[in-house]
């Protein structure tokens, strides 16, 4: 029998999680000497190495002192909680990282509040020490009040802590004298994290997670929870509704290193790959074909947010993308269900149009730039809450807003979340800047980033995580500035845009391709407006051709993807295609807008 360890790996955002990853990688000589590799190997997809963050959880297995080490490397992102839940099912420990300098943040909690929850042992280690103005002695005494407010166990709050820069590429007892390796944390994860407990009885595994090849297709994750798995065994797939499917289990792989190994048979306590299940969904259990037995299924914290997803049909669709009919958006995004569990996907009373839900703008955001790359053409709608109705009371979803900021700023960053129906709950300092909490209402979120940014010069750090339900707070101010709407179709020019810089600011250059009724820029007042932005100069006589030359104009307003999600109002769509971003009014035609808005009023 194999000693086995299985430990997942949480923290906020970008405090090193990945990083510690590579390091052990890397002390456990997985690659041969002369192999060839880039920095953050987990973070393999294209979308996570530009933004720097985690979204689907890895699995990598190391060998130690002959025991077998499987590591998940796990989302930070509250936005991604779904992935997180299910890989902690796969754990029997957890390292929580936790940076020098930051301390325990809003994700961190939420996370580790998870870990707790199903008896998880932590060990804990105080991250990039090396940084200055670290306070590794405050961060350790914080990490165990917020482990008591969690309600932790005697057992669970006599953590080890070990001190280290993943990034130098070593880990110790204590920071003040750094040791030059990182086996301490190894040897650490042997002694304090149990082996599996393994239950005696027949076959018990519980499906957490799922990858696709396009050979076998789907190909079902999880960890074995008693009993042994064979290949060519008759099992029972047990199912959500309570029907049970026999099955016959066609190949069966271990983790090795970072690839796959195939084995005939896997023993309770390791993580195992299974292909020749079909039709399996996450928390479904695979169990003995004879007399099964069911495991408790994995419970999601509910979305918090929709969105509208429809075809695109501006007059520039099918121009960039491959997909673009309802019948491939459709497809996608039940796809897009099977592996993604916090995301649900309803139909609408027109065909071409569906409500997503998920657990954020980041979320969302996600999906729709992963569609973009994959070629798809679509519009969605302005993002919506999801209210509840609670004891006949009208509730929305409340989350707790974390906000780092200068001394001398954060006035301002305390008014613009008051205007949002924000409340102030803790406000002290933290090294040279302000920590200010908040519990502010989902909806008040929505283009708070933006505003935020701006009032503090780009100086502020912002954190949220959901919270609970609560009673309506009220009306919140939305955006105050109308939009400036495209007249024709066409080439926009200098001329006409250094002619209308007075109206507002311009989110289009000279020369680009506009349609009619696209959003091209923002009104300095508060209503809508028309204009002609393709008008050429008229050449006479007295005028020559090169003075449009003279043309001085601001450089355009740029939008990245979630910031022009928050940005458009509800009488507005984005539209998304391979190439462009571009904002237009659902109806198009000026005539149209105005009836159907006075139908409204």
């Amino acid at each position: 029998m194999q000693n086995i360890r299985n430990i997942a790996i949480i923290a906020h955002v970008d405090h090193g999680k990945t990083t510690l990853v590579d390091k052990i990688i890397h002390a456990s000589q997985i690659f041969r000497e002369n192999q060839q590799f880039q920095d953050l190997i987990l973070d393999s997809n294209d979308l996570e190495r530009e933004r720097g963050i985690t979204i689907l959880s890895k699995n990598v297995s190391v060998r130690y002192k002959d025991t077998k080490i499987n590591i998940i490397d796990t989302p930070g992102h509250a936005d991604f909680g779904g992935e997180v839940e299910r890989v902690l099912k796969m754990a029997d420990g957890v390292i929580l990282l936790v940076d020098a300098f930051e301390g325990p943040m809003p994700q961190t909690r939420f996370v580790l509040g998870k870990a707790l929850d199903l008896g998880l042992t932590p060990i804990v280690v105080v991250n990039k020490v090396d940084k200055e103005n670290c306070r590794p002695d405050e961060v350790y005494e914080s990490v165990f009040d917020l482990m008591f407010n969690l309600d932790a166990t005697e057992e669970q709050l006599e953590f080890q802590t070990l001190y280290g820069s993943a990034k130098q590429n070593w880990m110790g007892p204590d920071w003040k004298n750094p040791t030059d390796t990182i086996f301490p944390l190894l040897d650490a994860i042997l002694e304090h994290i149990p082996a599996p407990k393994i239950d005696e009885g027949t076959l018990q595994m519980q499906i957490t997670s799922l990858d696709y090849s396009n050979f076998v297709g789907r190909i079902a994750i999880g960890r074995v929870k008693r009993g042994t798995i064979k290949e060519g065994q008759q099992i029972a797939l047990m199912k959500a509704d309570g029907s049970i499917k026999k099955m016959k289990v066609k190949e069966l792989h271990t983790f090795e290193g970072l690839g796959k190994l195939r084995v005939t048979e896997v023993a309770a306590g390791d993580i195992c790959a299974v292909t020749g299940i079909e039709n399996f969904e996450i928390g479904d259990t695979v169990a003995d074909a004879e007399n099964p037995e069911a495991l408790p299924r994995i419970s999601i914290d509910e979305p918090t947010m929709n969105m509208l997803f429809t075809i695109n049909n501006s007059p520039f669709f099918g121009k960039e993308g491959k997909f673009v009919t309802s019948r491939h958006l459709r497809d996608r995004l039940m796809k897009e269900t099977e592996k993604n569990l916090a995301l649900r996907v309803e139909s609408t009373d027109s065909e071409d149009k569906f409500l997503v839900y998920g657990r954020g703008i980041l979320h969302l955001s996600v999906l729709i730039e992963t569609m973009r790359r994959e070629g798809y053409e679509l519009q969605v709608g302005q993002p919506q809450v999801i209210f509840k109705e609670i004891d006949g009371v009208k509730c929305e979803p409340i989350e707790t807003l974390v906000v780092d900021v200068p001394q001398e700023t954060s006035g301002k960053v305390i008014e613009l979340a008051t205007q949002r129906k924000g409340e102030l709950v803790i406000m002290e300092p933290k090294g040279d800047l302000q920590h200010l909490e908040f519990n502010i209402p989902s909806r008040g979120l929505i283009g708070l980033r933006n505003n935020m940014l701006t009032a503090t010069q780009g100086e502020a750090i912002m954190n949220h995580r959901f919270t609970s339900y609560e009673p309506f707070k009220g009306t919140i101010p939305g955006r105050t500035n109308g939009s400036l709407i495209s007249m024709d179709g066409g080439q926009c020019t200098a001329y006409a845009i250094d002619k209308l810089q007075d109206r507002g600011t311009f989110f289009v250059e000279p020369g680009d391709d506009l349609y009619t009724g696209q959003v091209i820029g923002e009104n300095s007042r508060d209503n809508d407006i028309v204009v002609n932005v393709q008008k050429g100069k008229k050449l006479t006589n007295m005028r020559a051709s090169g003075s449009d030359d003279n043309a001085r104009i601001t450089p355009a307003k740029k939008f990245s993807l979630e910031e022009s999600m928050e940005y458009i109002q509800k009488d507005e769509y984005l539209e998304i295609t391979p190439k462009s971003i571009r904002m237009r009014k659902i109806y198009l035609d000026e005539g149209e807008r105005t009836r159907n808005s006075k139908k409204d009023s």
